[in-house]
């Protein structure tokens, strides 16, 4: 929330139009370059989900996002506006990882002064904010509490509703799930997904299940740099085709070593057997019609009872995985 925001909530974008904008963003801390070069757009509609590893500089691009830091280098743009522009800064919700809440106060005096902040001057106007985001967040019951007698999960709510207040076209959620447990997660998710019904929403998240159930595209930083941005179709197709392998004879070294030396095979990658004594492989392939008769050749040549051939897509954990590996070091968020 940012005192100098002020007046009305700006009117809605035209659709389609490019809500959010990274361009050649860059910042460093002391000798650790946290992010290099990063640029994407985020049009009116899309539910993105915003991945990397620990200190793959996913925070501190937020933060720039949101005017939180100045970049070093490139521009955050929000509705065509520079993000420190307050007419762009009017169409944004944010919800950083350590949400700002004051804990002694109640949640609909907290929500009314967060209103108030954001330029909804007026009783009845911070009393239709507070009730619409206290009805869409869930918090019925709720509102005379204070915030710090609510579970974590409900504060997390009282974060969301803050960020709602002002009715923001776009939605920054920074770890919206941290340290929740099963049950809240899902909750949480399935509030993210309802809001994204007519919210731009950027969601960093370390829980891939997350962002394959609600997400529509995904972005992967690694290193301070973006390394994939696609939908997890594309970006699954973008990994190559795969074809599991399971024989009964070899040890899987071995299996491995003989198979990724076939024509048509880039790589093996011995996986954990389902059945006792067999052994089993992941190839990444050119084609799988033309590399799948020539591991049946091989294991017939051999003697190897062939178990299982099938074709796979990667999961989102193979593709995080793969782009993500040989990072440098953690270092800043």
């Amino acid at each position: 929330m940012d005192p100098a925001v002020s007046l009305d909530p700006a009117p809605p974008a035209p659709a389609g139009e490019v809500l959010v904008e990274a361009s050649d963003l860059a910042k460093r801390f002391g000798p650790v370059q946290a992010v290099q070069g990063v640029s994407f757009r985020v049009r009116r509609g899309e539910l993105i989900g915003f991945l990397g590893p620990n200190g793959a500089g996913k925070s501190t691009t937020m933060r720039m996002l949101t005017g939180y830091l100045r970049p070093d280098q490139g521009q955050a743009r929000l509705g065509g506006r520079e993000v420190r522009d307050p007419d762009a800064r009017r169409i944004l919700g944010y919800l950083p990882e350590h949400t700002p809440l004051h804990r002694e106060m109640r949640v609909d005096r907290f929500l009314a002064h967060a209103a108030t902040l954001h330029g909804l001057h007026g009783g009845s106007r911070r009393r239709d904010a507070v009730a619409r985001v206290v009805e869409r967040c869930d918090l019925e019951g709720y509102a005379h509490r204070r915030i710090h007698t609510l579970s974590k999960g409900y504060r997390q709510r009282v974060g969301l509703a803050q960020a709602l207040i002002h009715d923001p076209d776009v939605l920054v959620l920074d770890e919206p799930t941290s340290g929740l447990d099963p049950r809240e997660i899902v909750r949480i998710r399935d509030l993210v997904a309802r809001l994204a019904r007519d919210k731009t929403v950027l969601l960093s998240t370390h829980v891939l299940p997350e962002v394959e159930e609600v997400c529509r595209r995904v972005l992967i930083l690694s290193g301070g740099r973006l390394v994939a941005d696609g939908t997890p179709d594309e970006l699954a197709s973008a990994e190559g085709e795969r074809l599991v392998v399971e024989v009964d004879g070899p040890e899987p070294a071995r299996l491995a070593d003989a198979l990724a030396g076939l024509d048509g095979v880039a790589g093996a990658e011995a996986a954990a057997p389902v059945r006792g004594g067999s052994a089993r492989c992941a190839l990444r392939v050119a084609s799988r019609r033309a590399a799948a008769p020539v591991v049946q050749q091989l294991a017939t040549a051999e003697g190897w009872t062939l178990l299982e051939l099938r074709h796979e897509l990667p999961t989102l954990e193979q593709i995080f995985l793969s782009r993500t590996r040989g990072g440098p070091a953690e270092e800043v968020a």
